[in-house]
């Protein structure tokens, strides 16, 4: 078993009942909403809140592709740290690679594109300017 490398964004989440089938296994599409908190509270932290997104620059980020890979389910009571990296940063989307971890055990992993789009036609648009200066310096 590979040590778990140090995260990038951690962030964590803990498996209550409602994320459990009846085995107490997290049902596989809770990984998505995992990584969504981790993806929110990462753009927080960059100073990027969405309501504010939407009311002062018109525009809103939203999933277009989400490649997932599921190796080792958890459970019950686990507590889940959820990583964010930013791999690539376009004029519209971002490639983000995201992993849950319990302690040293790689639990899932997944390519997610987020795109911006306008919140009024949900048209693709500009990451503006002021967030994607804030982009950049997360990547670094």
């Amino acid at each position: 078993m590979n040590p778990m490398p140090e995260l990038c964004n951690p962030f964590p989440v803990r498996v209550y009942w409602e994320d459990t089938d009846a085995g107490g296994v997290v049902y596989y599409a809770n990984y998505l909403k995992f990584f969504e908190r981790a993806r929110t509270e990462w753009l927080r932290r960059l100073g990027v809140e969405q309501r504010a997104l939407q009311a002062q620059e018109n525009c809103l980020f939203v999933v277009a592709q989400v490649q997932m890979r599921y190796l080792v389910p958890a459970r019950l009571d686990d507590l889940v740290m959820v990583s964010v990296r930013l791999v690539a940063h376009g004029k519209a989307s971002l490639e983000l690679e995201q992993q849950a971890w319990r302690g040293e055990t790689l639990l899932a992993q997944g390519q997610v594109r987020v795109g911006c789009v306008d919140a009024a036609t949900l048209r693709p648009c500009r990451i503006p300017q002021s967030i994607s200066g804030l982009l950049t310096g997360a990547a670094a």
